[in-house]
């Protein structure tokens, strides 16, 4: 009894050295995920901020109205308002109109082999010390388990849905129509849900706003902070 006893324990230790490490790195990775999002933006010297209004207007007339676009809206103006720009209390009154899109496309489909993780331990292995209680190419206990080994470290296929979604912003003078500003910001994820989506693009949008005339930058948004790199 005792001998079993010692060698269970003896393979139950190799496993938690493997097991833990492993559930650590899951975990930290699936709670890390960044936002990224492609930036195009061009612009002219815009007016300075002291005593300047906007007023933010849907691009697509038929947009107008609607409170999901004043949602987005909203999140528009507040950073515009970090700029030290003031909303004003219509477009008529307004010194600059800020037009505003949005949108996410009908998905597609992506095909993904991952590679399976496993692990062998020298005093379990088929053929190891202990014989038939190893857990190498999935034996263990002397019986096969489609979940250790073979199966467990094998190749995953997948196939999932990713989408587009993207939001454009053009900001005009009133007083002579001039065009001030053009930007875009664009996104792949899995998910289509405008609500997640827009404000995480409206944010890598006015990253380092107005940014380099004509250039193209990948905006990396993290829970401690942003990167911002050319897009090459």
């Amino acid at each position: 009894m005792m001998t079993a006893m010692n060698a269970f324990k003896s393979f139950a230790r190799p496993i938690a050295r493997v097991a833990l490490p492993l559930a650590i790195v899951l975990g930290v990775s699936a709670c890390a995920t960044p936002f990224k999002a492609d930036v195009s933006r061009f612009a002219v010297p815009l007016p300075a901020p002291q005593g300047q209004t906007f007023a933010v207007v849907a691009e697509d007339p038929k947009l107008a109205g609607g409170l999901e676009f004043a949602l987005y809206a909203d999140v528009v103006a507040k950073e515009m308002e970090e700029l030290g720009y003031t909303r004003a209390s219509s477009p008529e009154t307004a010194n600059m109109l800020v037009r505003f899109d949005y949108g996410v496309d009908n998905g597609r489909e992506r095909v993904r082999t991952d590679p399976g993780v496993g692990f062998i331990d020298p005093y379990f292995g088929r053929f190891g010390r202990f014989g038939g209680f190893g857990y190498n190419r999935g034996y263990a206990f002397g019986f096969y388990d489609p979940f250790l080994g073979g199966g467990f470290g094998g190749p995953e296929v997948r196939s999932y849905t990713i989408y587009t979604s993207d939001v454009e912003m053009k900001i005009d003078r009133t007083a002579d129509g001039q065009r001030l500003f053009e930007g875009k910001a664009e996104a792949v994820s899995r998910s289509n849900r405008l609500p997640n989506l827009v404000p995480n693009l409206v944010d890598a949008l006015f990253t380092d706003f107005p940014g380099g005339s004509g250039e193209t930058v990948r905006i990396t948004i993290k829970d401690d902070g942003k990167t911002v790199r050319p897009v090459e």
